[in-house]
């Protein structure tokens, strides 16, 4: 039997997405956003308020940057979540988070993160959504296998729990894309 909820935002898997951008003085800022993905094969959406800096940040600079969050970075990923730039300048140095320009975009990447998007504003939409281009997606080559692709058991993302307000790990492969529903014609 099932028992309902009601309308809750309950999807899952939620990414848990760092996006860092450059302040108007040229320091790095970062922020924990669960609510965003893709918006299409080359171009990502984050629902962000327009009170954030990183918004702000974003209009301003025309890029940012879209890391993943790991295992071993949970802390420090949570940390830019729940300090705000508004009120603490310092939260990306307190967070123990670096940061290297990226090559392709005005915007930082945060070292401790494999995996990143590096995006190009292209609009706010008509909710109030910020849109990106994805202009390269950059990898350490750290989380690469032998076929020089990503691996996800040397990556181990991490995604957002919204019921109980938890992070799991993803990684576990169960089957093959494309291929297993096969079996059934």
């Amino acid at each position: 039997m099932r028992k309902n909820f009601g309308a809750k935002p309950w999807l899952y898997p939620l990414p848990v997405l760092i996006i860092a951008t450059y302040n108007g003085d040229g320091t790095a800022d970062a922020m924990n956003a669960a609510w965003g993905g893709l918006y299409d094969a080359d171009k990502v959406v984050l629902c962000l308020s327009a009170g954030h800096k990183t918004t702000a940040n974003i209009k301003e600079k025309g890029a940012f940057t879209v890391s993943f969050a790991d295992a071993s970075h949970v802390v420090p990923s949570d940390y830019v979540g729940i300090a705000s730039a508004n009120t603490e300048p310092r939260k990306l140095e307190k967070s123990g988070f670096h940061v290297t320009k990226s090559e392709f975009v005005d915007a930082p990447l945060i070292d401790e993160l494999p995996v990143a998007l590096e995006c190009k504003f292209l609009k706010v939409n008509e909710d109030g959504n910020i849109i990106g281009q994805i202009v390269n997606v950059s990898i350490d080559e750290s989380v690469l296998g032998e076929d020089e692709k990503l691996d996800l058991s040397k990556f181990r993302p991490i995604s957002f729990e919204p019921v109980h307000n938890a992070y799991h790990v993803l990684g576990e492969k169960v089957g093959n894309a494309f291929r297993d529903g096969a079996a059934i014609k």
